[in-house]
This record gives structure tokens, C-alpha cells and sequence, in this order.
């Protein structure tokens, strides 16, 4: 069935607030607020949104170091991951993960990881587990395509196919491993080709840059996975439009020809005037959203800004367990 206009608009609602959030970050970053790297989803935001749109709170997700807009997609909310950022004890992880580390099992964030892949073989791992407990619980392992050249790509995969686990692998291929071309690390760019030539796994390759397409996509391989049917692997053909990370330099590597092309792609931008033209919302509707992720944004820069830092007694504290 088609989104509702309801849905479309709350697509359009998470799109927004991951971009806000991010810019104010990345403002923050340059003022010297977030110790340590930030490393933004500027113009992916349409990946993260359309897939956990089709996701229940106790669905999982295993995420990277660009994964801002994933936490932020699955019900983190803004105060708390600005804060983790700032180093806050009021941080999803309470100051102790910062950009690359957040963690949120409550909403089903299982972390995010500034290594490469690891985010492959937590996902099928998770998926067995929900094998065994006989659970409709789904895993999502978000990834980017530097990963692809990574042995847990392949052991990852080769795992969810021979069990038919209930994983749905998300490649966010925005074109570059930092600034490694990946027409240069690799002879065949297709992903979704490896997965279904090489472990016979439902793949597709997708635009993530369309946000609709993005959501009935995952609709599908979420709604396989459910039904016992086995991985689905998605190829989201995206762009970030910022720097690998905050402070990097922007060009050399890429021309500044082929970031003004794909601003001009801008998922929001896109589909906020296809939602007006299709008659599926109106400028003051538009305008409603808009106002309303400013304020979200504006209370939670103001709340990791006014949060303590923690308490340094507790620094021992999560590095051993408690239980006797």
C-alpha cells in the first residue's frame, strides 16, 4: 500500500530533523563544543528515514560512524544525542561514546562503531537470535561501501544466507571510503550483484535519494525477513555533500562540480516539492514541520550545552560488571 499522506509528511519530519540537528552540530564542532570527530549524514538523510519508518521499536539496528541520523531515525532523541556529542552525562551513552558511539538499546540503536564492518556480523548476529527465539524481529545493519572490501562483508552475508536469517543489510554507497574513490577499490561496484550472484540473497540496488523509493524498498526486504524468508541486502546509490568528517577538507579528492550536482539532488529539497506538487501537503503544513524541528533542535543544543559533564568518580564506572 502507498504511504499515507500522514506517513509521507512524517518522512519528511525525520528528514528535516536529522539535517537540523546536523548542521547545528557541525556549527558546534567548528566552535570547539564536541570533543573528538563528528562525522555528519548531510544529504543521506533519506536512507536512515525511509528504512526505520518500517521498523518497530524492538527491531534492532547496528550503525557506523556516520550514524547520527540512523539514531536519530529510530526514536534517539535530539537532546540526546546533541548531548553524547558534547560529552554530557545526559548522552544516550552518557558522555562516554561521543560521535562514533552511540546507544540507545531501548530504542533499539545497538550501537554505532568507528570500525569498518563490524556492523555486518553484529546484524546477522542478531538475526540468529531472533532465529532461535522464533521472534518477527528483524535486524538492520547499516554500512557504507568501504566496508565492501572488508571480510566481514563476506562472512556477514555468507552466514545470513545459508540460515535464512531475518537481516536486512543496508549499503549507503555514497561514492567514497573517506575520499578513496570506490571505483578505485574495487573492480565490480555493484553490491547488490555480490549478494544475490555470490549468496543467492534477495538484493536490489535502490536511489537513496529518493526517500519513497528508499521506504518501499525497505518495506519489502523488512516484510521478507518477517515472514522467515531470509536477508535481503540493499544498495542506496547517495551522496554526502560534507567533508568525511568535520574539519577534513572538502575537495581534492572529489571537484566541486560533482557536489554542486548532487545538491542539486537534495533528498529534502526533492521531496518536499514533490509532497506539494502531488497535493500530498500544502506550504503551511511544510512550514508547521519546519518550525516545529527548530525548536527541537534549539532545546537540545541548549540542553547538551546546559547538561553536566560526568562525574569524574564515575569513570571506573561499565568497565566491569556489577554482578558477583
Amino acid at each position: 500500500m502507498a504511504p499515507s499522506s500522514e506517513q509521507l509528511l512524517a518522512l519528511y519530519r525525520t528528514m528535516t530533523l536529522i539535517r537540523r540537528t546536523e548542521e547545528q552540530l557541525a556549527r558546534a564542532h567548528q566552535m570547539g563544543l564536541v570533543p573528538g570527530p563528528c562525522h555528519t549524514y548531510v544529504g543521506e538523510e533519506a536512507i536512515a528515514t525511509g528504512v526505520c519508518a518500517n521498523l518497530r521499536r524492538d527491531d534492532v539496528v547496528f550503525s557506523t560512524h556516520r550514524g547520527h541520523g540512523h539514531a536519530l531515525a529510530k526514536g534517539v532523541s535530539a537532546r540526546e544525542v546533541a548531548a553524547e556529542l558534547f560529552g554530557k552525562a545526559t548522552g544516550c551513552s552518557q558522555g562516554r561514546g561521543g560521535s562514533m558511539h552511540l546507544f540507545a538499546p531501548e530504542t533499539g540503536l545497538m550501537g554505532t562503531s568507528g570500525i569498518v564492518g563490524p556492523s555486518i556480523l553484529q546484524g546477522a548476529g542478531a538475526g540468529y537470535s531472533f532465529k532461535l527465539l522464533a521472534s518477527d524481529r528483524v535486524s538492520v545493519a547499516f554500512f557504507g561501501d568501504g566496508a565492501v572490501s572488508n571480510g566481514a562483508f563476506h562472512e556477514g552475508l555468507n552466514l545470513a544466507a545459508i540460515w535464512d536469517l531475518p537481516v536486512i543489510f543496508v549499503c549507503e554507497d555514497n561514492m567514497y571510503a573517506t575520499e578513496v574513490p570506490f571505483r578505485e577499490a574495487t573492480p565490480n561496484q555493484n553490491v547488490a550483484e555480490r549478494a544475490s550472484v555470490s549468496y543467492g540473497m534477495n538484493a536490489l540496488t535502490v536511489d537513496g535519494n529518493d526517500v519513497l523509493a528508499v521506504y518501499q524498498a525497505a518495506e519489502r526486504a523488512v516484510a521478507h525477513a518477517r515472514a522467515g524468508k531470509g536477508p535481503s541486502l540493499i544498495e542506496f546509490k547517495t551522496y554526502r555533500t560534507r567533508p568525511h568528517a568535520e574539519g577534513m577538507r572538502d575537495g581534492g579528492y572529489r571537484t566541486a562540480e560533482e557536489i554542486d550536482l548532487w545538491k542539486k539532488r537534495d533528498p529534502i529539497s526533492v521531496f518536499k516539492s514533490w509532497l506539494v506538487a502531488e497535493g500530498q501537503a500544502d506550504s503551511d503544513a511544510i512550514a508547521a514541520i519546519d518550525d516545529e524541528v527548530k525548536g527541537i533542535v534549539e532545546d537540545a543544543i541548549e540542553f547538551a550545552r546546559s547538561s553536566p559533564f560526568p562525574d569524574p568518580a564515575t569513570a571506573a564506572d561499565f568497565i566491569f560488571s556489577a554482578q558477583e
